[in-house]
């Protein structure tokens, strides 16, 4: 394994994840940037890296330093990742790449202009059961798509008195939900199944009007009492899709659904069987066909597609999940900058298409009418 010079810019839960992987992936962490000097201090001690940079420009100016992790609040990444980028240096970018299509198609554009590796944390690609049915849609064992449906629910934003940086479109961007996790599921969809959307219907709901005033860490426990606030993102979201080859695709979305802790589902229909899956339960990939029959297919290194084998690292019983995805995720970029060329990597061609869909997904939900993908 390749063993890079890194930065880790972000200290939140989302950057311990990646400073979790890129150690199993034999980097050498060298520095982390903080919201603050202090920050990054407290943080660079906590994970026993040597410096803590005051600032990204010290960051990539560490000639250490090869590969950069931008994992800030979304109003970040454009400039962050281009600073890196203009440095000569590799980036992954949290997702959504920009908060705007325009910064995104550019981060694209330069990422490709300087021939340096820059991809996305669109990790659910790296489910083993997900790169299952895709070979199997792949193959042709499904017949032309007739379906895809599916949804993507959590419930850690339901109670009012929870609020945090996403919900303010300053900092997040100006679609809440479907920006962070919508987009997620079509990134999913369109890979595995092969087919891209080419137009949208959709609708957005706030359903709780006004959240404490007091923002929090991402999935922790609100604080209660204090002023509130008014909320312009949106909460819930649906969307239908129609595909380059007409197949219909429906999904929805919620932060405010309770008990739904981070359930992406999708199932995918075809004219000669179906393939469901279901984040939760990320073992198994149910397979129905039309004579009643269903098929099972648990994850594990002995069986089904080489890339199902590839990335089924323990075996079957012993329970993999985000975490795994990441780690794989994370290795493979490495791998790319090293010279391989390891299958299904998003890109920030794929960071720039998922700003395209989200652009499109507002623009219907703001005129109450079908728009055009591209």
């Amino acid at each position: 394994m390749p063993n890079p010079g890194i930065a880790i810019v972000g200290t939140g839960m989302i950057g311990a994840v990646h400073h979790r992987a890129a150690l199993l992936a034999g980097a050498d962490v060298r520095g982390v940037v903080g919201s603050s000097p202090q920050r990054a201090a407290e943080i660079a001690q906590k994970w026993n890296v040597p410096r803590a940079y005051r600032d990204i420009e010290e960051a990539v100016s560490d000639p250490q330093v090869q590969v950069v992790h931008v994992c800030t609040p979304n109003h970040l990444h454009r400039a962050m990742a281009q600073t890196a980028l203009e440095a000569g240096k590799h980036v992954i970018c949290e997702k959504p790449l920009a908060t705007t299509l325009e910064d995104a198609q550019a981060l694209a554009a330069l990422a490709a202009s300087r021939g340096l590796v820059a991809t996305v944390p669109f990790v659910y690609r790296y489910h083993p059961v997900v790169r299952e049915a895709r070979a199997r849609i792949a193959q042709g064992e499904l017949g032309p798509l007739h379906l895809i449906h599916g949804s993507y629910l959590q419930d850690w934003l339901l109670d009012p008195a929870s609020n945090n940086w996403r919900v303010d479109p300053t900092l997040g961007g100006t679609s809440r939900v479907f920006a962070d996790i919508g987009s997620h599921w079509c990134d999913l969809v369109e890979w595995v199944g092969g087919e891209r959307f080419v137009d949208v219907s959709a609708a957005f709901a706030t359903v709780i009007a006004e959240r404490g005033a007091v923002t929090g860490q991402s999935f922790t426990t609100p604080a209660a009492g204090g002023a509130m606030q008014a909320v312009t993102s949106e909460d819930v979201a649906a969307a239908l899709f129609k595909t380059g080859a007409g197949t219909l695709a429906s999904l929805t979305v919620s932060q405010v659904s309770a008990g739904r802790h981070n359930r992406l589902w999708f199932e995918i229909d075809g004219a000669k069987a179906s393939v469901a899956f279901n984040q939760e339960d990320a073992e198994r990939l149910w397979i129905g066909h039309p004579d009643q029959r269903e098929e099972t297919f648990v994850r594990g290194p002995g069986a089904g597609s080489a890339e199902q084998r590839r990335l089924a690292v323990f075996p079957p019983g012993h329970a993999q999940g985000y975490g795994t995805c990441f780690e794989a995720f994370v290795a493979d970029t490495y791998r790319t900058i090293e010279g391989e060329r390891p299958d299904g990597l998003p890109t920030f061609e794929d960071g720039a298409r998922s700003a395209l869909i989200v652009d499109r997904v507002i623009a219907s939900a703001r005129s109450r009418a079908w728009t055009a993908i591209g």
